[in-house]
């Protein structure tokens, strides 16, 4: 029996020794991750479609369907036929996952001034409005059943009572040059709101049927252009701000730029959209590709930590997020 044990003994010392620190190859970035990566979501011009999309294949084609876990148009159906989607449904813009006692909902926007909350998987409509001209840039989904919605040319920030309603348009407003993007942090409580030159946060006042909004935090940008607007999922407490030039990511505690892991392989101009999967840590990003036939689109998507891209055939994508309902 001794000998037994002692030849036993012996192995796990090999063993061991194999797999020494001194004997062992540097880990790539995400070694070990055990959780499967998060569906993505993208608004894709070229079709005027929403795509949910398998992260796992490295092409999608819309037309076959392969790679197309679900998706959703305002062309579809007559329930937002009283909102003129041939026009309103113009270009779409903005795409975000969320939940709302208990039920999660697709929220979309497009340049023609149609903004959406529809229901996942069933499509209902939770809320819709034709916001007009202003370029409807941004959705978001408050707690109390509201939504908010930024337009870049239209210049404002509007949170709608649509906790009220369906179709209701009675809203509260703030002025915002360059409105691109809007994000309710569950942690300040905030609503904040990011501009052409400056990033808000919004104290949201009043009642779900009749909202107030007040400007608590007025921040200026580093550099000019806001565009995205994200949590960092990584670091709660922070957010992704995209300009015309650079990606940053920003403290709502310490209300300064700051930062962060993989900053020079990630910064850089004509960021669309930025997200990190809350899953598995990888970070997704939209920018336009040279040479698409839309000079602000792109079939094909960047991965990095690890590295990769995800191409949609034929597609005219303009920003692409994690298909997630947390909002850390």
């Amino acid at each position: 029996m001794r000998g037994l044990w002692a030849a036993l003994l012996a192995a796990v010392v090999v063993v061991v020794s194999a797999g020494s620190p001194g004997a062992a190859r540097p880990r790539p970035p995400g070694y070990g991750r055990l959780a499967a990566s998060s569906a993505i979501v993208t608004a894709d011009q070229a079709t005027r479609a929403v795509y949910v999309l398998s992260p796992d294949q490295a092409r999608w084609d819309a037309d076959s369907g392969d790679g197309v876990l679900w998706s959703w148009s305002a062309d579809d159906g007559e329930e937002l036929a009283d909102l003129g989607p041939g026009t309103s449904w113009t270009n779409p813009s903005e795409v975000k996952f969320r939940e709302l006692d208990g039920r999660r909902y697709l929220l979309a926007t497009a340049s023609g001034g149609l903004a959406a909350v529809i229901g996942y998987p069933d499509r209902s409509v939770y809320w819709a409005a034709d916001t007009g001209t202003g370029n409807a840039h941004s959705i978001d989904l408050l707690p109390d059943g509201d939504v908010a919605v930024a337009a870049s040319t239209g210049g404002y920030v509007r949170l709608y009572a649509a906790a009220a309603g369906s179709r209701v348009t009675r809203h509260a407003q703030v002025a915002l040059a360059g409105a691109h993007g809007v994000h309710w942090d569950p942690g300040t409580r905030l609503l904040w709101a990011l501009g052409s030159r400056q990033l808000l946060g919004l104290r949201v006042g009043g009642d779900p049927e009749d909202p107030a909004l007040s400007v608590v935090h007025r921040i200026a940008l580093p550099t000019r252009d806001g565009h995205d607007l994200a949590p960092v999922m990584s670091s709660p407490g922070r957010l992704w701000v995209t300009t015309a030039s650079a990606v940053y990511q920003f403290s709502t505690s310490q209300r300064a730029f700051v930062s962060y892991p993989l900053q020079s392989r990630i910064n850089g101009p004509g960021v669309k959209s930025i997200g990190d999967d809350p899953r598995t840590g990888q970070i997704l990003v939209a920018r336009p590709e040279p040479g698409h036939s839309c000079a602000w689109c792109t079939s094909r998507l960047t991965l990095y930590n690890p590295d990769g891209s995800r191409t949609l055939l034929r597609g005219g994508m303009y920003k692409a997020r994690w298909w997630t309902t947390r909002r850390d």
